[in-house]
């Protein structure tokens, strides 16, 4: 059976390395992206199932990089799950207008990632 691949889009080394841990625990291939440039292409070229992308690394790079994602007829179909600082409403807002499909806390994302991955990947 074919594993699905997941990109991680980090810089800091937690929770990012402990998130690709537990991904890979759950049959995952993961790929760690750490430049947001670099998103849009490397989705292109791999076909992840999912991104996971942490909105406290650079959360402007990174928002604006879901965007060129999301408006790419080859890349939008796929859900991406920000995780970050619990209580900024502002960076909550860029990130869901930039098209992020979930966005959950930095440790609500480690502790229930396979409800988290389950409701970014329901199809509606």
């Amino acid at each position: 059976m074919t594993q699905p691949l997941a990109l991680v889009l980090y810089e800091n080394l937690l929770p990012g390395s402990q998130l690709v841990n537990r991904l890979q625990d759950l049959n995952y291939r993961v790929q760690s992206v750490s430049d947001t440039g670099l998103l849009v292409e490397c989705c292109e070229q791999t076909k992840p199932m999912l991104v996971l992308a942490d909105l406290r690394a650079s959360h402007k790079g990174v928002c604006e990089a879901v965007a060129r994602l999301k408006k790419n007829p080859a890349t939008r179909h796929v859900p991406v799950i920000a995780f970050g600082e619990e209580n900024d409403p502002d960076l909550q807002k860029t990130a869901l207008d930039a098209g992020v499909t979930l966005i959950v806390s930095e440790s609500a994302l480690l502790n229930h990632l396979p409800q988290c991955l389950d409701q970014a990947l329901r199809v509606e």
